[in-house]
């Protein structure tokens, strides 16, 4: 009896320290993660900070976007990414296989050495008519993200749905994606100031 009291003891103590590092993984993750949402918030909006409206619409080439096109890029795909995430990532079933480490997710996503054609419903349209108005929606969904990461009751590493260029992501990283992909085309937005013709 008393052998059999130990190994219920050894097992109950043994699920508790299973949980506990379970919960600690999950709050290391959504630390992380606000964290890079916050950072990335501010390289974005600081990349837009004071860029006349000469700048907000020069474009390099016909073929090639604006600072004003990157950005409402970024801003579109804010919300409809974390709106992806709530209605279908949510149910959708458990990772299988094997999934990019976070860390190289956000070097990949970041690279700028290869480019990517966005999908049609994130290509620039002139939804915003100001960049005010721009900067606000990009704000309100980025908050709303970050809210969301740090309420949620979903276990984020528990569904996992495929990108086209990035394979199976679990939901955190899908999260990740959100604030890698602004960093991607903040940089693009760097790079377009560096074009020939840019206004001074």
């Amino acid at each position: 009896m008393k052998a059999i009291s130990t190994v219920a003891l050894c097992a109950a103590a043994l699920a508790l320290s299973v949980t506990v590092d379970a919960q600690d993984k999950t709050q290391t993750d959504r630390a992380a993660a606000v964290k890079y949402l916050e950072e990335t918030r501010q390289a974005f909006l600081t990349a837009i900070d004071g860029v006349s409206e000469a700048q907000w619409k020069f474009k390099a080439g016909p073929d090639r976007w604006s600072i004003a096109e990157v950005a409402e890029h970024i801003a579109i795909s804010e919300g409809t990414i974390l709106g992806l995430i709530q209605t279908q990532m949510l149910t959708a079933p458990a990772p299988t296989g094997e999934r990019m480490a976070d860390e190289k997710l956000i070097a990949v996503i970041t690279d700028r050495s290869k480019k990517a054609t966005a999908p049609e419903m994130l290509k620039p349209v002139n939804k915003w008519a100001t960049r005010e108005a721009l900067t606000k929606d990009f704000n309100t969904a980025r908050d709303r993200t970050i809210e969301w990461i740090k309420t949620t009751k979903e276990d984020l590493r528990a569904h996992a749905a495929p990108h086209p260029a990035f394979g199976s992501l679990d939901v955190h990283q899908w999260v990740l994606l959100v604030a890698g992909h602004s960093a991607r085309h903040t940089a693009q937005i760097e790079e377009v100031k560096t074009q020939n013709g840019y206004p001074k």
